[in-house]
């Protein structure tokens, strides 16, 4: 792997090389888990592991990251519900604005309260468009971030919002069904932003089962992203 995260992206983009990211929430998995789910992540072959969630108690994520780190190399990929989440110890930062909410605290409030941090970080900072499709449940990021998700048939909706991400200069789109989601994010949404963008595509939430796994990468997915399926299902990537 390249140094950069974003660039080894990109190439497996351009090469229709599907990527996997686990993604582990300081708040639901204790330090004491992490030397066997590191374990089951590398069985699982993932190429990153996302770490973060929406109520993160300050100063966790910091020591979460630097135990996870001993007992895997796979690179760590911050994905931080507010500024507070940030820390050093991981490899890059997906530096998300919440382009689906109207909310200014998650469009550039949080953002700037990071900036005194990050000037003098080593993290490799990736501006990501974040986009939180209706999973049908109330997530922890709808509640925190006091916003309303996009219809799963509002399919021009979702688009457009990837598209104008794009053109803000986002990296990265990122749609997201939510934590504990019980609807993946929608097929024609997913093959719809792909057709309209020319940057990279994450995929996350309620993805449960091997064939919802397939059909987001199908659709066009570069990376997937598992969560909660991954505590209940070590297998779904291989069945």
């Amino acid at each position: 792997m390249t140094n950069s995260i974003l660039k080894h992206i990109q190439k497996a983009t351009t090469n229709n090389k599907k990527l996997l990211a686990i993604l582990l929430d300081p708040d639901k998995t204790s330090l004491e888990e992490i030397p066997s789910i590191s374990e089951k992540i590398g069985l699982l072959k993932a190429n990153f592991i996302f770490v973060g969630g929406s109520y993160v108690k300050n100063g966790i994520t910091a020591v979460f990251v630097k135990t996870l780190k001993t007992y895997t190399k796979i690179p760590i990929v911050l994905f931080p519900g507010d500024y507070s989440q940030v820390t050093n110890s991981a490899n890059a930062l997906l530096f998300l604005s919440l382009l689906s909410g109207r909310n200014p605290e998650y469009l550039i409030e949080q953002q700037i309260k990071s900036v005194p941090f990050l000037k003098n970080s080593t993290l490799e900072i990736i501006p990501t468009g974040y986009i939180l499709i209706d999973g049908g449940t109330n997530s922890s990021v709808l509640k925190v971030s006091k916003t309303t998700a996009i219809s799963q048939n509002n399919i021009n909706l979702a688009v457009a919002t990837a598209v104008a991400g794009m053109y803000k200069g986002k990296q990265l789109i990122y749609l997201e069904a939510g934590s504990g989601a019980k609807n993946p994010v929608n097929s024609k949404i997913i093959s719809g932003v792909k057709e309209n963008i020319s940057i990279p595509l994450i995929v996350g939430g309620g993805i449960r089962t091997n064939q919802q796994l397939k059909n987001a990468y199908k659709n066009g997915a570069d990376i997937v992203v598992i969560g909660t399926a991954f505590e209940e299902n070590i297998d779904i990537y291989n069945t």
